[in-house]
């Protein structure tokens, strides 16, 4: 949410049907399946959120209309720092009464401004390629606990001091696919709705089952990595090598994992998804929507290139 530009006070001021815009438009840019329960969950949260700052508005009406004094030892108890309650205290011993709204707005203001910089540390910029980028939650609201950064290895190469190499990243996929299966056997014994890819469910089992290092910001970060690594392999290889070799970073061997497999799509009619859904340890991962954006766009040149040099072949009538 925080990704697609949304802020806690923009929520806020948002109605019920806005919300759900909004959460449909989760769902189909990041091809996230959002549960009932957590459509539920987002809209109860904005409630108690509104309630709470209601509840904090009355109750410094109620503050304001009693003594002046009380109402000064309330305020300095509700966070406010000992500046404009001693502004208020010589404004009043001077005669000047009319400053209680200053002072109230200036709290409501300051608490405004804490709840803004709590919110903008939990946002996540997934796309920022650096070796940490798979260190954080993707705003999540929860500290979890770091990992290790990833840098370039080559196939079979051990990761030495505070890193993890490549052959762990892509173990992480397998994982989450034994974690799947499971998922999957405990719906069936239970009667309930059998997933068939790697959902918020498996995430969830996964980090109650004490995997907390597997979180789907950073599966979904590498997955089009992982299926170079399935699909081709050699190629995947060689890939790593060159860049170790170089001394890139983990960020720029990601982007450059993209062109072979638009290479490996053009080659079997650009349709990215047949690709994954054939392939037994993809089928159960979402195609990465830039992947997607990049075979469109490769296919719409080739067809553009095509008509544009066969135009000359044929005189009109």
């Amino acid at each position: 949410i925080a990704e697609l530009g949304f802020t806690v006070n923009t929520l806020l001021d948002m109605k019920d049907e806005e919300l759900d815009e909004m959460m449909n438009s989760l769902s189909q840019i990041f091809r996230w399946d959002l549960l009932v329960g957590e459509r539920y969950g987002i809209k109860a949260a904005v409630r108690a959120e509104r309630r709470r700052l209601d509840d904090e508005d009355s109750r410094r009406r109620q503050i304001l209309s009693g003594d002046t004094t009380d109402a000064v030892d309330a305020l300095s108890q509700e966070g406010l720092s000992e500046e404009p309650v001693q502004q208020e205290k010589e404004a009043a011993g001077s005669g000047g009464g009319g400053t209680w709204e200053a002072v109230v707005a200036g709290d409501r203001k300051k608490h405004q401004q804490q709840r803004r910089r709590k919110a903008s540390r939990k946002v996540v910029h997934m796309d920022r390629d650096d070796e940490d980028d798979d260190d954080e939650n993707g705003g999540s609201g929860y500290e979890r606990q770091r990992e290790h950064p990833f840098i370039v290895t080559e196939p079979g190469e051990v990761a030495r001091g505070k890193k993890n190499g490549l052959d762990y990243l892509f173990h992480l996929y397998e994982q989450c696919r034994e974690f799947l299966i499971q998922v999957q056997n405990i719906a069936k014994e239970r009667g309930e709705k059998c997933p068939t890819k790697v959902t918020n469910q498996v995430f969830r089992f996964a980090k109650k089952a004490g995997a907390s290092y597997i979180n789907k910001p950073k599966m979904r970060h590498y997955v089009h990595c992982y299926a170079l690594h399935c699909l081709d392999e050699e190629a995947s290889n060689a890939l790593r090598r060159a860049f170790k070799e170089r001394g890139e970073n983990v960020g720029a061997w990601r982007q450059a994992c993209y062109r072979p497999l638009v290479a490996i799509a053009a080659r079997q009619g650009w349709d990215i998804d047949a690709i994954f859904n054939a392939h037994p340890r993809l089928a159960i991962w979402y195609v990465p929507t830039k992947l997607r954006q990049l075979c469109h766009a490769e296919r719409n040149g080739a067809t553009a290139s095509s008509s544009v040099s066969g135009g000359g072949d044929h005189m009109p009538f």
